[in-house]
């Protein structure tokens, strides 16, 4: 884990975060550079909703140990299976996976906009599931639209994973064993 310094925040960043595996890191490394986090968990694809709750208590957990505010986006899973509609027998990391991207990077500019923050970014980067070329492309699009700017730190270098990983696993946190929505699951 990282070592906390005495910088002062130069500036916020709202950071999309789709579990808190996945966000460890990334929180931990902002906050070294200087920015004062702000949590966004938006999320409506996880299914079923026990799973939903598990991933944001979870996230509650981290938020509340790296001193991060957490704000809960809608779990309007009506809204996610409209975006994927005719999407539902895509393979992993097709077209469906884009369209859910797309919507929860959306989300979280506009919560940005709402809070008044300029810059965001996402914990999906970090997974090695996640293609993180298609995940900055979909970020800057997106950030470009709304005149934000899209942090595309690539959260996995220099054993991102790893770190994210051992502070999950120090925190006790929950582990999920797939990406969120349900057909993900049916591919178990």
């Amino acid at each position: 884990m990282a070592e906390f310094q005495n910088i002062p925040f130069s500036k916020k960043i709202l950071l999309h975060a789709c579990c808190g595996i996945c966000s460890g890191y990334p929180i931990s490394y902002l906050k070294d550079m200087g920015y004062e986090v702000v949590v966004y968990f938006y999320n409506p694809n996880i299914y079923p909703q026990e799973e939903y709750q598990k991933r944001l208590d979870a996230e509650k957990k981290l938020c509340s140990y790296f001193g991060c505010n957490l704000i809960e986006g809608e779990y309007d899973t009506d809204n996610y299976y409209q975006i994927v509609k005719g999407l539902e027998n895509e393979p992993e990391k097709g077209l469906r996976c884009d369209k859910c991207f797309e919507l929860r990077l959306d989300k979280a500019a506009q919560k940005a906009i709402e809070l008044g923050i300029e810059e965001f970014t996402t914990s999906m980067v970090i997974s090695p599931h996640k293609d993180y070329e298609k995940l900055t492309k979909i970020g800057n699009k997106i950030a470009e639209k709304y005149k934000l700017t899209y942090n595309s730190t690539n959260f996995r270098k220099q054993d991102g994973f790893l770190k994210t990983n051992n502070i999950s696993k120090s925190l006790n946190l929950y582990r999920q064993n797939y990406c969120g929505c349900k057909f993900a699951q049916n591919n178990l």
